[in-house]
């Protein structure tokens, strides 16, 4: 049977969806900043581990795309891209030896695809702050060597469990020895494993690992109300945690969580004349949403129909058949090829229709690499 597939109808397969872990010190605005961008309403407190289970909250990728496809198709309904924050409960000196309830965080953050390090920024008399004074380098520093340390923990146990296995005198146990070996002395020295050089099969074997300092992270300086109304985003303390970020290669945003928790509650019209008055283009929660995509290698390629408009979030370099396989198994399965339009080429042309006939739609085969915006209809025969 060949099927002609051009709006969803059918219950998704195999959906990427990001998924990003908050943490940080206690009381420097995870679970705030969690609230503005989920409206999930986790509970805020001024004291450590309020938030002792993670709060999980899924949101839309902000993506005005899809607003204007429903303008074209009138859509029974719009379907966005998702992001899945989990608000880690705060971390503290010796977490990796179970002080306070850190065996169970550090756990939590072994199942998220990237970290958003939330660092406080701002002078807060009414906000105790669990070391009692603001110094972010000391608050990364803290965090960083228990992620460390634990690291150290795992690659220890494996090491033992290699030594033995190489008794045999395997080569392939040598050379695992070998790189555990490079893995530990960059952990010795403070570096995460993420800033460390590997080659491509070395790479494999170290994602094997789960290493907690491997993982991505985006550093969030969170910085006052006052300092975002007076364009004051370049303080001491932000200016110390830029210099830390650009050193390690990592991203860093600067954000008022207490903002954003006001943006949160207003209704669309009312959020951007919010932001307008600000000097700001977007919220944090879009240049959040963005500079994730950009640090994980993610892109959305679009669906739409009477049906549906949808966007489906891939990793950069996926091939059409494995695209069309996050729609449903079979359409990978029975793959014969896509029909595919740039967005902003079928805007220009302002339908499919015209597109067509000004030759914009090209049918593409399994060996296409498919770029973001590509508004798809897949073909397949099952």
């Amino acid at each position: 049977m060949l099927v002609y597939y051009k709006c969803i109808s059918i219950q998704a397969e195999g959906m990427t969806v990001m998924k990003l872990g908050i943490v940080g010190l206690p009381n420097v605005g995870k679970s705030t900043l969690f609230n503005a961008i989920t409206r999930a309403g986790a509970e805020c407190a001024n004291y450590p581990f309020c938030t002792i289970e993670p709060n999980v909250g899924v949101v839309a990728v902000p993506d005005e795309r899809l607003s204007k496809l429903a303008e074209m198709h009138h859509p029974e309904k719009v379907t966005p891209a998702t992001v899945e924050f989990v608000d880690i409960a705060g971390l503290v000196k010796g977490a990796s030896q179970g002080e306070g309830l850190g065996n169970k965080f550090l756990s939590h953050i072994r199942e998220v695809d990237a970290i958003l390090h939330v660092v406080r920024c701002f002078n807060e008399d009414d906000i105790a702050h669990v070391e009692g004074s603001i110094d972010p380098l000391r608050d990364v520093e803290i965090i960083n060597l228990e992620l460390l340390l634990t690291d150290l923990e795992t690659l220890g146990k494996k090491i033992d469990k290699t030594k033995n296995m190489s008794k045999s005198g395997d080569k392939k146990y040598l050379a695992e020895l070998e790189l555990y070996g490079k893995i530990q002395k960059g952990l010795e020295d403070d570096r995460a494993v993420r800033t460390l050089s590997f080659n491509e099969e070395e790479q494999t074997q170290v994602n094997q690992l789960f290493l907690l300092t491997q993982k991505p992270v985006i550093y969030v300086a969170n910085i006052s109300e006052k300092d975002l109304m007076t364009q004051k985003q370049d303080n001491q303390w932000v200016k110390q945690l830029k210099t830390y970020a650009v050193e390690e290669g990592a991203e860093l945003l600067i954000i008022s969580a207490t903002i954003e928790e006001e943006i949160a509650q207003l209704e669309e019209k009312d959020r951007k004349l919010f932001l307008a008055d600000l000097g700001l283009a977007e919220s944090g929660l879009d240049r959040l949403v963005k500079t994730s995509y950009h640090l994980l290698g993610l892109i959305s390629f679009l669906t739409a129909g009477p049906q549906e408009v949808r966007a489906w979030t891939i990793r950069k370099g996926t091939k059409a058949p494995q695209a069309a396989g996050k729609i449903h198994s079979d359409f990978e399965r029975g793959f014969i090829r896509a029909e595919i339009v740039a967005y902003q080429d079928l805007m220009a042309c302002g339908s499919y229709t015209k597109a067509k006939e000004k030759g914009l739609v090209r049918l593409e085969g399994k060996d296409y690499i498919m770029k973001d915006g590509d508004v798809t209809i897949f073909r397949f025969n099952v």
